[in-house]
């Protein structure tokens, strides 16, 4: 009997044992193809001997200090490398063991940043419908799922939601892609009007929208105009890439395909790659001068953040990513992982849109094409194509509530960067099977 305490209590999840390269192996023998990298983590695939070696390297070093005391050199080599790489005027890096204690931070340097500048009255977060930020109180305030916030409703932090950038579900007829980016957009400054733009601190958004919305990227224009109204406004922008960041969507940062920098950035899953828990969140000088003027403290902190192993394995998965060519190769296999989708799934009559950029990638599935209905939630359309695939040798990413938190099914795919043609036709051909066993 097991003592673990696991994300399912009804379910007992085979054991893993190995993973070589884009594979998991359990301890029966089976192997799975790693189709999302876990949950868009494993970027390098499993068995990377240069991550492992640096990993081990450090070990025989420094296991461990205290950031209260100590700093560390793993650490400050993480961050020279991420700022060296940075958009913006990006400058200063706070590491930490995952996404969300990344976005919980970045929601606390914005209040102490306004603190600091003698701005109290600005506390207010805007985010965004279908958007998710993480698993703490601070973070799940700030994500825009109804199904993972709903129990927790009375915990949660008064945070303001707007619609998010949906083009296949919100933009109109005859409305061009870069009319609707804009006219989305423009529910920002709506809403900061209406909260009272002295009251706003910053608003935070995914580029491209990971596991809610299924790989959902912006309409042309979308950040350049939600920059815009946030340097008009004074708010900060906070721009969450633990999913999308780190080449996975074909630039190192998933920001810089639309041209923005935010003034906080947060990143997580690839930058460790699954080798090490890290995380990390990047702001600008401005916002760290303002501590540094002010109070010099940030009054935040984690007991493991900037572990110096943590950190070594960080920089040898940033470095790998970036000596190796991945962030090339990413687009170059993310366009023929499309074209493999497009070619099978493209007239499906419940595939409703194919979405995403670089290995990131999302199918949104449908009751009906014309109409776009989405199936009855009672009929679990998304979990059963994730146990479907997992019976073929498939780990794939399927979600629920793709729409509003309810209704709405997708598949979110990231498969490592390292991926082969061969495994993007056993991914492709594994999918379509378990979708005909979902639907059937």
């Amino acid at each position: 009997m097991s003592h673990i305490f696991p994300r399912h209590t009804k379910s007992a999840p085979p054991v893993a044992v190995g993973g070589e390269g884009c594979y998991l192996l359990d301890s029966t023998g089976k192997r799975y193809l790693d189709g999302s990298g876990g949950a868009a983590v494993s970027c390098l695939g499993h068995g990377d001997t240069a991550v492992t070696e640096a990993i081990k390297a450090q070990l025989d070093k420094l296991a461990f200090a205290h950031t209260g005391f100590l700093t560390s050199e793993p650490a400050e080599a993480l961050a020279d490398l991420l700022i060296a790489h940075a958009p913006g005027r990006l400058d200063r890096v706070y590491l930490v063991s995952g996404g969300s204690e990344a976005t919980e931070a970045a929601i606390k340097l914005a209040r102490q940043y306004w603190v600091e500048k003698g701005e109290p009255q600005r506390g207010r977060l805007i985010a965004r419908k279908q958007s998710y930020h993480g698993n703490t109180i601070g973070a799940l305030s700030a994500g825009g799922n109804e199904w993972r916030r709903a129990q927790f409703g009375p915990l949660l932090l008064d945070v303001s939601h707007i619609d998010p950038c949906y083009d296949y579900r919100y933009r109109a007829e005859g409305e061009s892609p870069e009319a609707y980016g804009r006219r989305a957009a423009d529910a920002l400054e709506a809403e900061i009007l209406r909260l009272g733009p002295e009251t706003v601190m910053a608003f935070m958004a995914e580029p491209v929208v990971g596991a809610t919305a299924g790989a959902l990227p912006p309409a042309p224009g979308y950040f350049r105009r939600i920059r815009e109204i946030c340097d008009t406004y004074g708010v900060l922008l906070i721009l969450d890439e633990v999913m999308c960041g780190m080449g996975r969507t074909g630039t190192l940062f998933a920001c810089e395909q639309d041209d923005v920098a935010p003034d906080i950035l947060c990143i997580a899953k690839g930058l460790g790659a699954g080798y090490q828990p890290i995380g990390a969140m990047l702001c600008t000088s401005d916002i760290y001068d303002a501590i540094a003027g002010g109070s010099g403290f940030f009054q935040h902190g984690h007991t493991y953040i900037g572990h110096p192993v943590a950190a070594a394995a960080g920089h040898a998965v940033v470095s790998a990513i970036l000596d190796r060519g991945l962030v090339d190769r990413v687009k170059v296999q993310g366009d023929k992982l499309m074209a493999r989708l497009q070619d099978r799934f493209g007239q499906h009559p419940h595939i409703g849109d194919l979405r995403g950029r670089g290995l990131f990638r999302g199918i949104e599935l449908v009751d009906d094409r014309d109409s776009k209905a989405p199936f009855d939630p009672s009929r679990g359309i998304a979990g059963k194509i994730k146990k479907a695939a997992f019976e073929a040798g498939l780990i794939c990413y399927p979600m629920a509530g793709t729409i509003d938190g309810r209704s709405g099914d997708h598949v979110l795919l990231a498969p490592p960067f390292i991926i082969e043609d061969a495994q993007l036709d056993e991914l492709v051909d594994k999918l379509s099977g378990a979708i005909d066993v979902a639907l059937g």
